[in-house]
């Protein structure tokens, strides 16, 4: 008797409860940071990291930053129509953890930086890495979640082994 491949969960509400711990964190991180930082302070922290307070209205390493102020609506639009995909996908990966995880914190990501721009038209970013005079943008909890999650994805995809199709499958006792 043959049994029964087990068919994966669809309950996501592990992986939506991650999203919203995320974006509590997320914001929670930016309300002290607005709370405690002026527009420009840099706070030193250590050698390679400083806390500071910037408003972003562009994308990833300010891009579109200038672009005159559709850029906002663009993003968000754009955020919300990923999460929505992102959470009609989960019920049929919720399964995979790797890609679940991954799927999460982008959502979690996203919907943390469009609540900054729907408050403030740009998203509030305070976390700055340096070496040697070099200094990364400054991001946040985020934006972290957000890069995390791609190459999470990124791993997943790379280590994930396609199944062969069942043409090319031999059935036992046959030679392949």
């Amino acid at each position: 008797m043959a049994r029964a491949k087990p068919v994966p969960s669809r309950n996501i509400d592990r992986w939506l409860w991650l999203a919203g711990i995320i974006v509590v964190c997320d914001q929670v991180s930016k309300w002290l940071v607005l709370a405690w930082l002026q527009p420009g302070d840099s706070i030193y922290v250590a050698p390679f990291f400083n806390w500071v307070l910037t408003f972003n209205p562009g994308a990833a390493f300010s891009f579109l930053s200038d672009a005159g102020g559709w850029q906002r609506w663009f993003f968000t639009v754009l955020a919300l129509a990923i999460s929505a995909w992102i959470v009609s996908i989960l019920p049929r990966h919720s399964g995979e953890f790797r890609l679940s995880l991954a799927l999460t914190l982008i959502l979690g990501g996203a919907l943390g930086n469009v609540i900054d721009r729907l408050r403030f038209g740009a998203v509030v970013d305070f976390i700055q890495w340096h070496v040697a005079g070099f200094y990364w943008p400054a991001f946040n909890i985020a934006d972290s979640a957000i890069s995390v999650g791609a190459v999470l994805m990124v791993w997943d995809q790379l280590a994930s082994k396609p199944a062969a199709p069942d043409s090319a499958r031999s059935r036992p006792g046959e030679q392949p």
